[in-house]
């Protein structure tokens, strides 16, 4: 009888496509790894397409850590990334959820089967329900760039230029202003002044020390947010530049929250990175019981950075100094106005009714679309 039952369990999982051994002993894993994204078309799989994950599950199934049909249908893993990239976008701590054997050795072997540009830098078990995207707390992203990109108007702004503590001073004044919340709808696409889904809540922004490579000063901005909008990153930062190079005023930032729209320029790509995602919730709830590790990532730091040196920085640096990118956009600053103008209807000009169906509409618009939660 009993065998008739073992029989009867074993055909109903062949029938369900379920995996059999040793694939029952797969356990919820949050993975952390570093890529450079300069010759991915983003970390998000699409067919026919070079991408992060595509690589990353290839090496799952190489390796054997996921059977291939998980391979083949990434959600019966439930495989779910942190964040979203767009193309050359890289990332020094991106996170990704899923069911995997998880044994001595299973982090090497996956870096075994992977380029050099992706790297696995640590594997923790999480609880069941942990969720990498969901349950992510903020988002931190680093914007390297050449400090020539503060220079006053009636400066040089050539390679040879070094940022004054009087600049570095009005760069972090500047960036400051936008911490708290506000609505950035401005600082996207297909967003209506005022709309509650472009009400973001950035913590901390703020440029870091400046340094020189190559003959070149660079420093990096990093900023801290819930959640971050399409193009949103890089068109704080362009502003940022256009009002400390003197383009445009301080005051037009408060107006960029308000309910005409703003010209704002969008900054190069080149320079943008995924620093870290951030679980603090889960790390206070979880990360002490005793069952499961904290998501901080502590005993990996220096093989995080030293990926970061060897594969983003230099990327970045050896980039601008071939393709001058950062130059090339400073030229076209003057093709923006920053001076406010209507919607495709000034707000205040809308009755109660007409509010109520614009937002109705893009809510319904919104709600059909995949969510983006961070720059690309």
């Amino acid at each position: 009888m009993f065998r008739s039952v073992g029989i009867l369990r074993k055909m109903s999982t062949m029938e369900s496509g379920r995996p059999d051994w040793p694939w029952k002993k797969a356990k919820k894993v949050a993975m952390m790894l570093s890529f450079s994204g300069k010759k991915y078309l983003g970390m998000q799989r699409n067919q026919g397409c070079s991408t992060v994950e595509e690589e990353l599950l290839k090496a799952l199934r190489d390796s054997g850590a996921i059977p291939p049909e998980w391979y083949d249908n990434a959600s019966k893993s439930f495989f779910q990334r942190a964040s979203r990239t767009d193309k050359g976008v890289s990332a020094a701590k991106m996170v990704v959820s899923l069911k995997m054997l998880n044994e001595d050795g299973t982090r090497d072997k996956i870096n075994a089967k992977l380029p050099s540009d992706i790297r696995v830098q640590d594997v923790k078990r999480v609880t069941k329900n942990f969720n990498s995207k969901n349950s992510c707390d903020a988002r931190t992203y680093l914007y390297m760039l050449p400090t020539l990109a503060f220079a006053p108007i009636d400066s040089i702004s050539d390679e040879s230029y070094h940022i004054t503590s009087d600049v570095k001073i009005k760069v972090n004044a500047t960036l400051k202003l936008f911490e708290g919340s506000h609505y950035f709808h401005n600082y996207t696409s297909g967003k209506l002044p005022m709309e509650p889904s472009s009400l973001r809540f950035i913590t901390d922004f703020e440029m870091q020390e400046p340094f020189e490579r190559d003959g070149i000063e660079f420093a990096i901005i990093k900023v801290k947010g819930q959640s971050f909008m399409l193009n949103q990153i890089r068109k704080m930062i362009g502003m940022v530049i256009a009002v400390v190079k003197g383009y445009a005023s301080e005051p037009v930032i408060e107006e960029s929250w308000g309910v005409q729209r703003i010209d704002i320029p969008r900054a190069p790509g080149l320079g943008l990175l995924l620093e870290e995602v951030h679980y603090e919730r889960y790390n206070y709830k979880f990360g002490k019981d005793g069952l499961h590790d904290d998501l901080k990532w502590e005993s990996v730091k220096d093989e995080v950075e030293k990926f970061k040196e060897d594969f983003i920085f230099s990327e970045i640096v050896d980039t601008e100094r071939e393709e001058k990118s950062m130059i090339t956009w400073m030229g076209n600053l003057l093709l923006h106005k920053f001076e406010p103008r209507h919607f495709e209807k000034d707000m205040k000009q809308f009755t109660p009714i007409e509010k109520a169906k614009a937002l109705l509409k893009y809510d319904k618009k919104e709600s059909n679309e995949k969510e983006i939660d961070d720059d690309s």
